[in-house]
């Protein structure tokens, strides 16, 4: 990033991805609605199994694949070899209530009926149902590293949103490419918001992210660095899996805020701004964190 006179460092907002399915693909794009929870529809659908336990790409890569498309009052999905599928967005469409697992977490949710869980038995080769996070329903992030703030997130896995960087990603695809292997892309790090203008890993060391929207102020801070699970050794692409992004990584990322565990990108809440819009471009100011 540089820097302001004001001694605060300055970038931008350069992408923004949704992520309407839990472990599904995102879908990148150009303004989202900012809410408590995070991007307006990120995590609010998520696929269980028989015994309403949440999937995910760790044991299934192949929910990758499955693309969704936001399309005014619906959510059209789409999988190789596979037809639409037409899911409406409002969990008053949902068909009927039911209670699932997100790791530790038992939450209220909507079962999206046969039709959608027929698809996804059928795509994902075992039993498997659609369900919607009852918006009535708080879950909140893990207060110990929240400093105490009530954060609520639907079925992500532990806060509303995730920020990572151009640069970080940049010095990854650098060490790969040193030792032989392919770029890759920032959408196997899964991020919400990507910001442009910092340097290599600054997300990690930033106080507050402080943006002037059009429509008012908003606050993001980053509370809790992403420890790093084999998801982004899967590619998006393919489904298929290599170690190399986990084995560049583990050389250089392990990090001692969460025990040795590899880390790329920021955890963050929602300290303002609830309500109004984020926008590809949009300029963003930090202070370091010296704590």
């Amino acid at each position: 990033m540089s820097c302001t006179p004001d001694g605060r460092l300055s970038g931008r907002i350069a992408r923004l991805f949704v992520y309407p399915i839990k472990s599904c693909a995102g879908v990148e794009v150009q303004q989202s609605l900012l809410t408590d929870t995070g991007l307006d529809l990120d995590r609010a659908w998520m696929v269980v199994g028989a015994d309403g336990v949440f999937l995910t790409q760790r044991s299934l890569p192949r929910m990758a694949l499955i693309r969704p498309q936001l399309r005014g009052d619906d959510m059209v999905l789409r999988a190789p070899g596979m037809l639409a599928l037409h899911v409406a967005q409002g969990a008053v469409e949902a068909e009927a209530p039911a209670t699932v697992t997100v790791w530790q977490d038992r939450v209220p949710a909507w079962d999206m009926g046969a039709v959608a869980a027929q698809w996804f038995s059928d795509f994902l080769g075992q039993p498997c149902r659609l369900v919607r996070f009852d918006p009535d329903h708080r879950r909140l992030s893990d207060m110990d590293w929240t400093g105490g703030v009530q954060a609520p997130n639907q079925f992500a896995d532990a806060f509303p949103l995730l920020v990572a960087s151009e640069a970080s990603l940049d010095e990854l695809n650098a060490r790969l490419q040193a030792a032989g292997h392919r770029a890759v892309g920032i959408e196997r790090f899964r991020p919400n918001v990507v910001l442009a203008g910092l340097a290599a890993h600054d997300e990690d060391r930033v106080d507050w992210l402080r943006i002037d929207a059009a429509d008012g102020a908003i606050a993001l801070q980053p509370v809790k660095p992403c420890a790093r699970c084999p998801i982004p050794d899967i590619d998006p692409m393919t489904a298929e899996s290599t170690p190399a992004v986990g084995d560049t990584l583990r050389g250089y990322r392990q990090d001692p805020r969460l025990g040795g565990a590899i880390s790329f990108g920021m955890n963050a809440i929602v300290r303002e701004g609830a309500g109004r819009t984020l926008r590809v471009g949009q300029p963003v100011a930090a202070d370091l964190d010296f704590g």
